[in-house]
């Protein structure tokens, strides 16, 4: 019997086909530019000599442009045996490939971008031009927001900072304006034995809430919490660990309670655009003249019908004897403690971005950032910038996956 020889046919292919895996790039040098900002009453930095010392000993440079950190009281000298490299010209800090910035990109940064440039910075949502974006498009940016940008938790963490500083700071300026020195009503906010304590009205259950009442709490003033968000109200009252007054947002109570408090704080926060305004000019005439209102929530238009922004230098205003303090951007006068909070967070993010190679990788693995992109290489993948400007939006998942 004779053998069978194999059966080969040229329609077959055998050939192994090899595995592609997701391998984890080496690490690159990154370049990181701080300029000087010259916007109004900034006076934050947005990575400390600290920060930079931990950058350059994981092999990485950074350009500081000359006095950057001077408002924050962070010397060059600080920077330089930090070995950051102080740069005199502008347009040099402009040429690092990796940008970081403590205010928002302005019109006379434009001419000094780069191509391909990826800039970290706050974005003022009310104060955006869509000729900025459209520039900052052109140059193919990409551009990661603060404000937007996300942790593992799925927190916040430089605006949950600031609000903390804010809410902490309030109660503060509240002493301040109701001491004698200030032309204030001479009252100790707070309390001793045998007096009743001073009463402090916050509207607004968030995070700056939260801080307001735990420093009034703790100089023993009464405090009484206004929220539309029982949620918010009762996670306010678990993380203070005391029952407090709290009161869902109704007219009446509310103008009551005005009447009789001492210090009021807006810290109302909206989603999308301008706060909503509760307190009428009417409440307002009512209250105790020499007592004070904080509004906090002026960066967003304010919650107080009254409330006009005024600036670090002239802090307050006096209508119908009541002393507004309405600063936007309050933790910016208290730059040193905000430098160190918003570098904690960039800084991490820096060192994460060399080890993965760059941000384009760092993005590719890290889901939880994709939310404070608002600009990926030219394309606009923030909705609420695109509905408002009329621009063309791009889902930043589907570009990222494209790339690959």
């Amino acid at each position: 019997m004779s053998q069978q020889k194999p059966f080969i046919s040229t329609s077959f292919s055998y050939e192994t086909l090899e595995e592609t895996l997701d391998i984890k790039p080496k690490g690159t040098q990154v370049h990181i530019g701080i300029p000087k900002e010259t916007a109004f009453q900034e006076n934050r930095i947005a990575l400390t000599p600290e920060a930079v010392g931990v950058l350059v000993s994981n092999g990485h440079e950074v350009l500081i442009e000359h006095n950057a950190g001077d408002a924050a009281h962070y010397r060059d000298k600080d920077y330089s045996e930090a070995g950051a490299r102080i740069v005199y010209d502008k347009a040099q800090v402009y040429k690092a490939p990796i940008l970081v910035k403590s205010a928002p990109v302005i019109e006379e940064d434009l001419e000094l971008l780069q191509m391909n440039q990826v800039i970290i910075s706050p974005i003022h949502l009310s104060a955006m031009k869509a000729e900025l974006l459209e520039k900052m498009m052109e140059k193919r940016i990409s551009g990661i927001s603060f404000e937007n940008l996300k942790d593992d938790s799925g927190t916040y963490p430089i605006v949950r900072s600031m609000s903390e500083i804010a809410g902490s700071a309030v109660m503060l300026v509240a002493g301040q304006y109701l001491g004698s020195a200030n032309h204030g009503k001479g009252v100790l906010l707070g309390g001793i034995s045998g007096i009743p304590p001073t009463k402090v009205i916050i509207l607004g259950a968030g995070i700056v809430g939260e801080y307001a009442a735990r420093a009034a709490l703790a100089l023993g003033a009464s405090v009484k919490v206004f929220d539309n968000s029982v949620y918010r109200l009762k996670r306010l009252q678990n993380n203070v660990g005391q029952r407090i007054y709290t009161s869902v947002i109704e007219p009446r109570i509310l103008s009551k309670q005005l009447k009789t408090c001492e210090v009021a704080v807006g810290a109302l926060s909206s989603q999308s655009g301008r706060t909503p305004v509760i307190v009428t000019e009417e409440m307002v005439s009512n209250m105790r003249p020499g007592s004070v209102i904080i509004d906090v929530s002026i960066d967003r238009g304010g919650c107080f019908e009254t409330s006009e922004i005024t600036s670090h230098e002239h802090p307050i205003f006096i209508k119908y004897g009541v002393i507004h303090y309405c600063v936007p951007n309050i933790p910016s006068g208290f730059a040193r403690t905000a430098s160190q909070a918003i570098s904690n967070v960039l800084m991490p993010l820096l060192l994460e971005a060399g080890e993965e190679g760059g941000f384009e990788n760092l993005i590719w693995h890290k889901i939880h950032l994709r939310g404070g992109i608002y600009l990926f290489k030219g394309a606009l993948t923030n909705f609420h910038l695109s509905q408002r400007f009329d621009l063309k939006y791009t889902d930043l998942n589907l570009l990222i996956a494209s790339q690959r």
